[in-house]
């Protein structure tokens, strides 16, 4: 339908935002919003604990050390993942990415969560709550956006939450063990053929997610249109982040980013995953042995794949 209707520009879609709503070349849903995951940093409170950053070269080592001096310095939490709370460990793949892990393979039918990458990625995450005080272990709420923490990992879309009450950046993820990487956050719409008025729904659809209405929904959330993609037009509706800025952690971030992990059954896949990683985040924890144990819960629910 999207192809075929006149004027709708098919070829301007990034092919990294639809490739999660796609399988063998058939796009089943738009993604409207394609947010990238970004660490955002409070300059006031490496400054009073005495930290800077690299200007280039960001690691997630550098984060961890400039976060435990923060507490150390001053009291407030070190880095936060924002919206995890211990809970939600999908969004650990903004930091699990850099070490080259994953929550199952590419077809989703094998769990990798006792791989030795995301091993060494939970050991990481370990040792920053309890061997350097570089993020809030469990029952500890510290809200960035309120000057609780030096740094959160969260959307660009979040920037609206800051209110100028603090020195602040708002940069690319860091670098892991393997190297660079980008993380987006994604949501789709798409049109049910068991619906009672398909054929409208596809037609309304289309007329949506034109370019001229899609210029519009990029006021909000950042487009899949190569032509709505650049820090200047972004920046029109910004004012939170310069037009450089824009294009370094949104438009250079799209082209090879990954998304957080998604699955058929993905309640259930989220509960027994929870359930097996609250062993995790106790001082004495062993990382292998609980990651292991989050295969063997998930593991019967990806038989079917994605």
């Amino acid at each position: 339908m999207l192809k075929e209707t006149k004027g709708w520009g098919y070829d301007d879609l990034l092919p990294s935002a639809t490739a999660e709503f796609s399988k063998e070349g058939q796009l089943y849903a738009y993604p409207f919003s394609n947010s990238p995951y970004a660490l955002y940093v409070n300059k006031d409170l490496l400054a009073a604990a005495g930290q800077s950053l690299p200007s280039s070269g960001l690691t997630w080592d550098d984060v961890s050390k400039a976060g435990a001096a923060v507490n150390a310095a001053t009291g407030k939490a070190g880095f936060v993942i924002r919206d995890f709370d211990f809970s939600a460990w999908n969004t650990l793949a903004t930091v699990w990415t850099g070490w080259g892990a994953s929550a199952w393979n590419a077809d989703g039918t094998k769990c990798t969560f006792d791989d030795g990458k995301m091993v060494d990625a939970f050991t990481f995450l370990h040792d920053a709550v309890f061997k350097d005080s570089a993020m809030p272990g469990p029952g500890t709420k510290a809200d960035f956006f309120a000057g609780d923490s030096a740094f959160t990992v969260a959307q660009v879309s979040r920037v609206s939450l800051l209110t100028g009450g603090f020195g602040y950046d708002v940069i690319p993820l860091p670098a892991g063990p393997a190297g660079s990487y980008s993380v987006i956050g994604q949501a789709g719409v798409g049109v049910l053929r068991t619906s009672a008025h398909p054929q409208e729904a596809a037609s309304f659809l289309a007329y949506l997610t034109g370019p001229e209405n899609s210029a519009k929904l990029s006021q909000f959330f950042p487009s899949a249109r190569k032509s709505l993609l650049t820090g200047e037009k972004l920046a029109a509706n910004n004012t939170k982040l310069s037009a450089d800025q824009l294009q370094t952690v949104v438009v250079d971030q799209l082209a090879g980013a990954v998304t957080l992990p998604n699955h058929t059954s993905p309640a259930e896949i989220a509960q027994k995953g929870k359930t097996a990683l609250d062993a995790m985040w106790k001082p004495d924890a062993d990382v292998k042995k609980v990651l292991t144990s989050v295969c063997s819960a998930i593991t019967p629910l990806l038989a079917g794949g994605r």
